[in-house]
């Protein structure tokens, strides 16, 4: 079945950005979503709908890959006050920093594992993206703190449909459900009833209300290359821990190295992925130092391979606490 085009509106802007060699727009992106019924970003077919904020206002950002796998271009259609700052920092957003050239020699890849080696033939047109957004990233990883990815989805998804915004154009050009995340003050006005209809415990609420106080100088930090002071930035704001500098500074600066230490799945997967066997996080990152400053590619590639780790035992269901 046929896919419509979108309907372009009159005031849009549009380009198109050429990548160098293979790329995967779906994949590239898709760390960005949180969950398929992200209010943010939503997927219809080969469009990829996003709402976020500038300097200069809210925007409706529309991606569409055309062509081929190695030779493809990104049509971008954005519209609203931030259409011109979206564009401008649209290369970055699609990963045109993220450079796997060291990644790719013959060289480094005879030194990986056959599932990192797998993983990248089968996906070579992945990139990290770099978005620039950190109090929107900032808070939708704290509200995966601890928690299931069905609870933390379940609580973006609330929040943004009762406190975000409707993004430009959403119910005429661009999808009726599209929201905005919301300002900061607008996170400070979630009363202390929605965060507990949200699923969303007090800590990762005031973790959320801190970042928000801050938001102006969180925000500065995207400016930054990814490093020590971004690091040192995003800590210094208490209830912000390693794991979620980590989550962190994979979406927004397009980490290539951060690992997240203290995740739930991850260590054992790496372990059983690598020797056969779960480890720890510190058996992990003792397992991944040879690839120091590549090991968020390392990771990606061996999850790209198809490679699960096997299950014991149930698995952490959600707890429901909106009720008590």
């Amino acid at each position: 079945m046929s896919i419509a085009p979108a309907v372009v509106p009159s005031d849009a802007h549009t380009t198109e950005w050429v990548p160098a060699g293979p790329y995967d727009l779906a994949r590239t992106i898709g760390t960005l979503q949180c969950g398929a019924h992200d209010p943010s970003f939503l997927v219809q077919g080969p469009d990829h709908w996003l709402a976020f904020r500038t300097v200069e206002g809210p925007v409706t950002l529309l991606l569409r890959q055309r062509g081929s796998l190695t030779e493809s271009r990104v049509r971008a259609t954005a519209w609203g006050p931030g259409a011109v700052p979206a564009l401008a920092a649209l290369p970055r957003l699609l990963g045109a920093d993220d450079d796997w050239s060291a990644f790719d020699t013959a060289d480094f890849r005879a030194t990986l594992p056959e599932l990192a080696r797998k993983g990248r033939y089968l996906n070579p047109g992945l990139r990290l993206p770099a978005s620039g957004r950190m109090l929107d990233t900032v808070a939708r990883v704290i509200l995966e703190q601890k928690v299931t990815g069905i609870e933390a989805k379940r609580a973006w998804r609330y929040l943004l449909t009762r406190y975000g915004d409707a993004a430009p154009g959403a119910g005429e050009v661009a999808p009726a459900g599209l929201r905005l995340p919301p300002t900061a003050g607008q996170w400070r006005r979630v009363p202390s009833w929605d965060w507990h209809k949200a699923g969303v415990d007090s800590k990762r609420s005031s973790t959320i209300l801190r970042c928000a106080l801050v938001a102006s100088g969180l925000e500065r930090l995207a400016a930054l290359p990814g490093g020590d002071a971004v690091r040192s930035g995003l800590r210094s704001v208490p209830g912000i821990g390693v794991w979620t500098v980590a989550e962190v500074v994979q979406r927004t600066h397009g980490c290539p190295d951060s690992i997240s230490v203290g995740d739930y799945h991850l260590a054992a997967y790496v372990g059983a992925a690598l020797t056969g066997r779960r480890t720890d996080d510190a058996g992990m990152i003792e397992l991944l130092k040879p690839w120091q400053g590549q090991r968020q590619r390392v990771v990606r590639s061996l999850y790209s391979s198809g490679f699960r780790k096997p299950t014991f035992g149930p698995r952490l269901s959600p707890e429901d606490h909106r009720s008590r």
